[in-house]
């Protein structure tokens, strides 16, 4: 009798946390920045299995069998939109998940860009914080209406989320909008920062495209040589999800400084930029130090 007691305090504790992350609301998010924002607002609520992890390229992703199953058990998908994950759309599709497909971009007015002689949205809406309040409420309303039963905690979570994203918003507009007008010209791998451009007056240029898959010709390169020579561009940015070879390479033929590492399409493993609150306030920060010089 003694040994069935014992036998079962210990299986009592794992049979508790197996009903309790059954209880949970299982949620799969498509690359590390929404999975963060999905679990500021989420809490303990949610389970969250990410796909595209940190410092990891969500444009170039191949997805595994895993990725298949955790599709398969999900009550959420929470994806970007805005042609961001094309690879996720197949896989939803082959997987035919009965899960709710939730974009968190919806209401974003894209900006457009011209690539390969199409017109195609710019998909990189976050780095604009006025996107990323669009953002918050859609995962909220998508969590509330999955798991009413705990919608006090996820509004409550949303709106102490929010006044972070307000806080940085009023710093981006002090230390931005007080930049030179000379310093306002960077270039960084690819053209994910439009959006920030368009909100602070900045102009980002880039060898790639939209997408990181698009390798720039030897043409295109000596052409953004000519022309940050020409503008008397000041910085050159690394990212945390891109090879930092041909960057350096501009910037030395160039003549430009490497300004230092801005985080793109990914959080960072550890450090300052391992939440989106984070990754935001790390890349304003190395903007405002490299460019507010005379």
């Amino acid at each position: 009798m003694r040994a069935l007691l014992v036998l079962f305090s210990l299986l009592l504790p794992l049979s508790l946390s197996t009903a309790h992350a059954a209880d949970k609301l299982a949620v799969v998010s498509s690359f590390s920045i929404l999975a963060d924002m999905t679990r500021q607002i989420g809490g303990e609520h949610v389970q969250i299995t990410n796909l595209v992890g940190a410092d990891e390229d969500a444009h170039t992703y191949e997805p595994t069998p895993d990725d298949a199953k955790a599709l398969l058990k999900a009550r959420l998908i929470i994806k970007n939109g805005l042609g961001f994950e094309p690879w996720l759309d197949r896989l939803i599709a082959s997987t035919a998940t009965p899960a709710q497909q939730v974009i968190a971009s919806r209401g974003v007015i894209p900006r457009t860009l011209e690539e390969d002689g199409a017109s195609v949205p710019d998909p990189h809406a976050w780095h604009n914080l006025a996107n990323s309040e669009l953002y918050v409420n859609n995962i909220t309303q998508a969590l509330i209406a999955a798991d009413p039963a705990h919608q006090a905690d996820y509004r409550r979570n949303s709106q102490a989320y929010l006044q972070q994203v307000y806080r940085l918003l009023a710093e981006a507009k002090a230390k931005l909008g007080s930049l030179p007008p000379g310093n306002r010209k960077i270039v960084t791998s690819h053209d994910a920062f439009g959006y920030l451009g368009q909100a602070y007056g900045i102009d980002f240029m880039a060898p790639q495209g939209l997408s990181t898959e698009r390798e720039p010709s030897a043409a295109e390169v000596a052409a953004l040589i000519t022309q940050i020579r020409t503008a008397k561009v000041k910085a050159v940015f690394m990212e945390n999800i891109k090879d930092a070879r041909l960057l350096k390479q501009i910037a030395d033929e160039s003549g430009a400084h490497i300004g230092g590492t801005l985080y793109s399409d990914a959080l960072s493993a550890s450090g300052p930029a391992s939440t989106f609150t984070g990754l935001f306030e790390a890349n304003l920060n190395t903007l405002y130090d490299a460019l507010s010089r005379p």
